[in-house]
């Protein structure tokens, strides 16, 4: 599943192409990805021009002249052509045209004409089109914390979330409910850069090292950000390069192996929480 950091590129490397352009000629190749499309999908987004791109956690926002979003969700395997440049490839090469691509269109910005694809092998992505004033109301949106880059995100936003909280910290920093966009690889990270064990319990922390927390949160996300994202299954960025944060991953993926903790003779060790793999070092990330 791509993760902030990754759905941040693509929305980066849309914004030059897609921010201003009027959409025309849009096709749907099939009823459904995920979900069913919206109703008039194509028809709805013919002639609109696209205000801006958002991001909201792991959704890509589209605000329209019309007076509705398209909100866009990659999925495990969605990504997006432009011209045939791939933006966000997570699985198996796939073709930009062929039974795989279930959108494409024509963006219009200053009298140049680009071609828009949205391939996704798997279906697990999805499409929908919603009022632009009910976004927040949404029950997509609605239940969403604040997003780790903004302001909203503090050392003092976990504290009171995890005040008397006996899950473990790992697993309540993936609640999507808390803080938004935050996954399972750059958790790992965040936690072990702040040395903190993914074992104790959330409510456990002291609200100055939550602060440490929420601030190297940002730098591990604005790292990856800069990188490009991580390449674990063939993602391409928006120039149609690769991501190379997993280079420079800790803990994650690193079974077996020293820590790079200075001075640190441990081991990086993987556990199982919630159903995903922590890898963390004993050593450094002590209880």
């Amino acid at each position: 599943m791509p993760e902030l950091p990754e759905v941040e590129t693509v929305r980066r490397g849309l914004t030059p192409v897609l921010a201003g352009a009027r959409l025309s000629r849009v096709r749907i190749n099939r009823p459904d990805l995920r979900f069913p499309f919206p109703e008039g999908f194509a028809e709805r987004l013919e002639g609109a021009t696209v205000e801006r791109i958002d991001r909201r956690a792991k959704y890509l926002l589209l605000p329209l002249s019309t007076g509705e979003t398209w909100i866009t969700h990659l999925g495990m395997t969605g990504r997006f052509t432009l011209d045939g440049t791939q933006l966000g490839e997570f699985e198996e090469a796939a073709p930009i045209a062929g039974k795989h691509e279930h959108f494409s269109g024509c963006a219009v910005r200053d009298g140049a004409a680009t071609r828009i694809g949205y391939a996704d092998a798997r279906r697990f992505g999805f499409m929908g089109l919603i009022p632009t004033a009910q976004v927040e109301a949404h029950p997509w949106f609605s239940g969403l914390g604040p997003e780790p880059l903004g302001n909203g995100f503090s050392g003092a936003h976990l504290a009171e979330a995890f005040a008397g909280k006996t899950q473990n910290i790992k697993v309540s920093l993936l609640d999507q409910r808390i803080v938004a966009g935050l996954g399972n690889i750059y958790v790992c990270e965040a936690l072990y850069r702040a040395r903190i064990s993914p074992l104790v319990a959330a409510g456990s922390v002291s609200k100055a090292r939550l602060e440490t927390l929420a601030s190297v949160v940002r730098d591990v996300l604005n790292d990856a950000i800069a990188a490009g994202g991580s390449t674990l299954k063939d993602f391409a960025n928006a120039e149609g390069g690769q991501g190379y944060f997993q280079h420079r991953f800790d803990v994650y993926g690193r079974e077996g192996e020293p820590c790079r903790g200075e001075g640190c003779t441990g081991t990086v060790a993987r556990i199982v929480q919630g159903g995903r793999s922590t890898f963390y070092c004993p050593t450094c990330q002590k209880r």
